[in-house]
């Protein structure tokens, strides 16, 4: 059904690999990801070769490489970020090991080159990186192109031999003029012609999924996201209604009103489970391990429903709105690191993935072309315009703390010693925050680049009591606490709604920290996040009137301490806390 793919996309490990393919894809281009190791016989037909970033260092015992006949085959090649690094080695250039690395926003300098790649885009301009390690010596016959404050060695090309690199990720959004970059390298470098339509793709996943499930049933727990949803009716329309069924389980870790939400939908039972699940999760307070018992439950919830249905047998087929974060996050593909487990990634699931028991058709797609999938099968706008929300829902939006601890004074601000995720030249980081006395994005932004064991920057909003005379307190995952996260969550909704502000941003989670006195145990963060795919995302700042008008009332609800803002993008700071 596809087409020959002209652009091949070596898989080096990066969080952002697929989405190179897919941005070239948006272009009209046919490209397709393949293992970074494939021998170059393989790729010779291939129009232009791209290397993708990576977790790695090239001085990594096994790090990933690439055959270096690809050099030879008079191919494009283009390296993005470790696919710079690995290329300028395997070339005979140096790469020297970084010490603090560089995570973000950050400006490049692009000098005037005659090139086909670089053609028109000279001058200052807002790229995103993601990077410890950087290219200290260029191959012979590459001259430097772009540089940043702290990366001499940003873009380098050696046009002769149709070999060109860059340290900035030109994948995703924030990098403002990366659409071009992939233009002219699949158009005026690699000569391609347009050969992908990316509209109408309902009717080719449709015809996949009938080839997935054969003459099998789907059995589909929906939670009432864009994702699973999107994929329930998709599976409907490929099957018909009598051959598809759904279940919406409340686990007790739903927003409020999320329950009578999906009710709404209709062709959906309910499933009560909140006593299963808080019973599993009583007393935790490891983040990974929050996701794994949430994703073991659900399957336990799955296989005693399908079992008291009559569904256990040959005849059914597991129905999940998996997307392509979820995937790569979950360390998807062979070189991937881990960042955080996703629920439909746990062993339990891994297991009917292996038996053939599992149709996930979106599993390739981001959170836009799953919404553009939903407009083109006519979904009401009211479901697909709603913020992303986790499968395992406010369970990890409820951070948890094994331990009684204090805040420790620095010269920057505060470390809380509340360990969140992020991910840092592509690899996982569960590290403490660090909290700052102003809501300041180019600080938060330089202190995280400064400062080594940080990957998140808060400022406060309002507190009860000042921030040094807090601390972090002992405590899991309870029914108190999650009612006090429900509130505070229904409050932020509420009032970004009449305001219209949820339309302004992509998500907007609401954390609670255990960060507090002993009269007001909890703090509450506010993440509003400017996205398009989730892979990347830039934290946005609300204006001052609503942001107090939030505060106020947060600080009603019993139990907070104090409101504080995230100052962090992604990376280093994913965008959910763990």
């Amino acid at each position: 059904m596809n087409p020959t793919a002209q652009i091949i996309v070596l898989d080096a490990g990066g969080q952002y690999c697929h989405l190179i393919a897919r941005k070239v894809r948006d272009l009209g281009v046919y490209a397709e990801v393949c293992a970074s190791e494939t021998p170059a016989a393989e790729l010779s037909s291939a129009k232009g070769i791209v290397i993708s970033g990576g977790p790695s260092s090239v001085y990594d015992p096994d790090s990933p490489t690439v055959d270096p006949a690809i050099f030879s085959l008079g191919v494009p090649v283009l390296g993005i970020c470790y696919g710079q690094q690995l290329m300028a080695l395997l070339l005979g250039g140096e790469v020297r090991k970084g010490v603090k690395g560089e995570y973000g926003l950050a400006t490049l300098e692009l000098d005037d080159a005659a090139d086909p790649l670089f053609a028109g885009l000279a001058g200052t301009q807002q790229v995103w990186m993601s990077h410890r390690d950087v290219v200290g010596r260029v191959p012979e016959g590459f001259s430097v192109i772009g540089r940043t404050s702290t990366c001499a060695v940003a873009a380098m090309a050696a046009p002769a031999r149709g070999f060109y690199s860059v340290q900035f990720h030109l994948e995703v959004v924030h990098t403002t003029r990366g659409k071009e970059y992939l233009a002219n390298f699949a158009f005026r470098v690699c000569g391609c012609q347009k050969d992908w339509d990316v509209r109408h793709r309902a009717p080719m996943l449709e015809q996949e999924i009938r080839e997935c499930v054969g003459t099998r049933n789907v059995f589909f727990f929906v939670s009432g996201g864009v994702d699973s949803s999107v994929a329930f009716a998709l599976c409907t329309r490929a099957l018909g209604a009598d051959r598809v069924r759904g279940v919406y389980v409340d686990t007790g870790l739903m927003r409020e009103g999320e329950t009578d939400f999906v009710r709404r939908m209709g062709n959906l039972t309910v499933e009560h489970a909140e006593e299963q699940f808080l019973t599993a999760l009583a007393g935790v307070t490891d983040p990974e391990r929050k996701r794994h018992i949430i994703g073991e439950e659900f399957v336990r919830v799955q296989e005693r429903i399908i079992e008291s249905r009559r569904l256990l047998d040959e005849n059914w087929i597991l129905g999940q709105g998996t997307i392509y974060p979820d995937t790569i996050e979950s360390g998807g593909t062979a070189k991937a690191a881990l960042i955080k487990t996703h629920h439909n990634r746990v062993a339990g699931i891994q297991k009917l993935m292996a038996a053939g028991r599992i149709v996930e058709p979106l599993k390739s797609f981001y959170k836009d072309e799953v919404r553009a999938v939903g407009r083109e099968i006519s979904l009401a706008g009211e479901l697909l315009d709603r913020h992303p929300f986790p499968g395992p829902g406010l369970a990890i939006r409820c951070l948890c703390s094994e331990f009684d601890a204090p805040l420790r004074p620095t010269a920057e601000g505060f470390i809380v010693p509340v360990h969140s995720v992020g991910v840092q030249g592509d690899s996982r980081t569960y590290a403490p925050v660090l909290a700052i006395d102003a809501l300041d994005h180019a600080r938060a932004t330089e202190l995280i680049n400064a400062i080594s064991g940080v990957n998140r920057v808060i400022a406060p909003v309002e507190t009860r009591v000042p921030v040094g005379n807090m601390q972090v307190r002992a405590c899991s995952l309870t029914a108190e606490r999650l009612e006090r996260l429900r509130k505070a969550d229904g409050i932020v909704r509420r009032l970004t709604h009449e305001t219209g502000y949820d339309h302004e941003v992509w998500q907007f989670p609401v954390i609670l920290i255990p960060l507090g006195s002993a009269e007001s145990p909890d703090s509450v963060v506010l993440r509003p996040v400017d996205s398009v795919d989730g892979m990347t995302a830039q934290s946005v700042l609300m204006k001052a009137e609503l942001r107090e008008r939030i505060s106020t009332e947060l600080l009603h609800v019993a139990g907070v301490a104090g409101v504080f803002y995230d100052l962090t993008h992604k990376p280093p700071g994913t965008i959910e806390w763990e």
